[in-house]
């Protein structure tokens, strides 16, 4: 199952999925904060996006085990006689819930655009992760394509964008900070989750199971240590429109497919899909915020694509071409001699 190949079209779903989930999610995200004037609990929203993705997961999972028999024992083997599992996968859980709600309060406080385009610094961060904690190596375009993130993103945030349409209060400071420790818990989370999974030949819906359930606990203990006193006057639900609701089910679909990514799919699918996101995000956000985009945020947008692309293509196998150097010379020696 770790092994398990799959084909171009299925990497290409993935990429066209991801992309129109993550720009509709950032949109619809940052209209809910905004413009809704019965504000909801964004804590609330981050532990009904948990409970959804575990309920999908189960769906899933009785569809690969084929039986209701097979499902009901992989889910005693794996998760009720587990615990050391579970506990195992409540560190991504915790972390992933923290980055959640970071994410609320940076769109509470940024543009659609600017979050989308700050967010990317998950790259850089997640490529230092992944040196630390997987061993693995950056040949030095993917480590130059990381420079030029941060110099793209830089420019983001030294002129963003005019004044929309919508009249809220924010706040920037706090908006880039929220930024930053999502985009910390982002690297974190990304590479532990796939060393975990990427350790063993247990399901990927199996693995999912045993991370939400300790994520609807973490969440839950999260509403009601920041908004229970509010909870228990106005309701767990209060200030749930249509477009909330649409707001969890994109962030629980998108979960679903961090994970399949995780397992499955490269950087070069991961960097084209957020490039495309910031793209039509960009555009979304000009059509139904007013958003006005200066030549300097264009700049910084343009260099954060560029170099996620960049940070996506395949290293080179240079011990290849060191083999094919000493051919070379030893076929240099032979013919001078």
């Amino acid at each position: 199952m770790a092994n398990e190949p799959v084909s171009v079209v299925f990497k290409l779903y993935c990429l066209t999925v991801m992309t129109l989930v993550a720009a509709t999610y950032t949109v619809a995200l940052r209209y809910t904060r905004t413009v809704s004037s019965d504000l909801y609990f964004s804590t609330t929203a981050v532990c009904l996006t948990e409970v959804i993705k575990l309920l999908l997961s189960v769906g899933m999972l009785a569809k690969e085990t084929g039986s209701l028999a097979r499902l009901k024992s992989s889910v005693v083997d794996h998760v009720i006689r587990s615990p050391a599992e579970l506990l195992k996968l409540s560190i991504p859980s915790l972390v992933y819930a923290v980055q959640n709600n970071m994410a609320f309060i940076a769109l509470s406080n940024l543009d659609a655009a600017v979050y989308q385009v700050t967010y990317q610094l998950k790259i850089p961060c997640t490529a230092l992760c992944t040196v630390v904690m997987l061993n693995r190596s950056l040949s030095r375009l993917q480590w130059f394509s990381v420079f030029m993130l941060c110099g793209g993103v830089t420019l983001v945030q030294w002129t963003p964008p005019e004044a929309t349409k919508v009249q809220v209060q924010q706040n920037h400071y706090v908006g880039f900070m929220a930024i930053a420790v999502a985009v910390l818990c982002s690297g974190f989370a990304g590479v532990y989750f796939e060393k975990v999974l990427k350790s063993s030949d247990t399901s990927l819906w199996v693995r999912n199971i045993q991370m939400y359930l300790s994520g609807i606990v973490v969440t839950l203990v999260g509403v009601f240590m920041s908004d229970g006193a509010r909870v228990i006057e106005k309701g767990f639900f209060f200030g749930y429109t249509p477009w909330v609701w649409f707001v969890i089910f994109m962030a629980s679909v998108g979960g679903l497919y961090t994970s399949v990514v995780v397992k499955y799919t490269d950087n070069i699918m991961k960097g084209f899909s957020a490039a495309a996101a910031i793209v039509l995000s960009t555009v979304a956000s000009v059509t139904l915020f007013g958003l006005q985009i200066t030549a300097t945020f264009a700049s910084g947008a343009l260099l954060v694509c560029v170099s996620i692309y960049l940070y996506g293509l395949p290293k080179q196998d240079t011990s290849k071409l060191a083999k094919m150097d000493m051919g070379k010379d030893d076929k240099n020696k032979l013919i001078t001699v």
